[in-house]
């Protein structure tokens, strides 16, 4: 029998090319997302390319009421969740502490946090009960080091690497590992274009320099979930080779 994995936030970026990468790998998936049409697009996308079932889920992550309602909806084979991916996250907003924007601040804990917490709570129990299962926190650069501007998102992911390493004290003795990758600078998501507003210009950053894009962080994500039951890869901060840590970033162009 396949093996499941819930993707969250699944709509692109890092959670499409995850989707993809285990698709490829012949896991059935559970995607989830807020926008209907772009899930049904890569549902419709992957199971056309590949020979695995794919169950879409619409709903928000930050609404606890609707994480309930989406995990209820799983019956039969999709119940049991081998892998739970969680990876829907945003940045929103780019200013100084005391000119923030409080309902980006409410937005990224919500999202990041809140969201993560939901699900995790909502699918482990299962996972506790079969002695099986691994949960995947895309964590960020900014989960390890704060940089000017970054305040609240950075105070996310630093809870997020600190939930994630609580969880795998909880959880190992049931036999469920815990892991997370903490990217970089990724192109090929909507992350700048989020944080921005949807403003294009601003969300240019990585013209000068070379970042790792979500299909790299998708294939660190598998290379993680496909190790032996008794390997538990608890933590892989990855970067692109031009950047050495959130701020340093040698910007010479995108010349390899």
């Amino acid at each position: 029998m396949s093996k499941t994995i819930l993707i969250t936030g699944a709509t692109s970026g890092i959670g499409k090319a995850s989707a993809m990468i285990f698709a490829k790998n012949g896991f059935d998936l559970v995607i989830t997302g807020r926008r209907e049409h772009k899930l049904n697009q890569v549902a419709e996308k992957i199971k056309k390319k590949y020979a695995v079932n794919v169950l879409p889920l619409c709903f928000d992550v930050r609404k606890l009421k609707e994480v309930k309602k989406a995990i209820a909806q799983l019956k039969g084979r999709w119940k049991k969740i081998d892998i739970l991916l969680n990876n829907a996250g945003l940045a929103k907003g780019f200013d100084e502490i005391h000119t923030g924007n409080i309902n980006d601040w409410e937005i990224m804990i919500d999202t990041n946090l809140k969201g993560l917490l939901y699900m995790t709570r909502m699918v482990t129990p299962r996972m506790v009960e079969r002695g099986s299962g691994h949960v995947i926190n895309v964590a960020s650069i900014a989960g390890k080091e704060v940089y000017p501007k970054g305040n609240v998102y950075c105070a996310t992911k630093h809870g997020v690497d600190a939930l994630t390493r609580a969880m795998r004290i909880d959880l190992h003795k049931y036999g469920v590992r815990v892991s997370q990758v903490a990217p970089g600078h990724v192109e090929q998501t909507e992350f700048s274009l989020v944080r921005f507003d949807g403003d294009k210009e601003k969300s240019k950053i990585y013209e000068d320099f070379i970042p790792v894009n979500s299909k790299d962080i998708a294939k660190v994500i598998y290379f993680i979930a496909s190790q032996p039951v008794h390997v538990n890869i608890q933590d892989i901060l990855v970067m692109g080779t031009q950047q050495a840590s959130s701020n340093l970033i040698t910007r010479s162009g995108r010349e390899n």
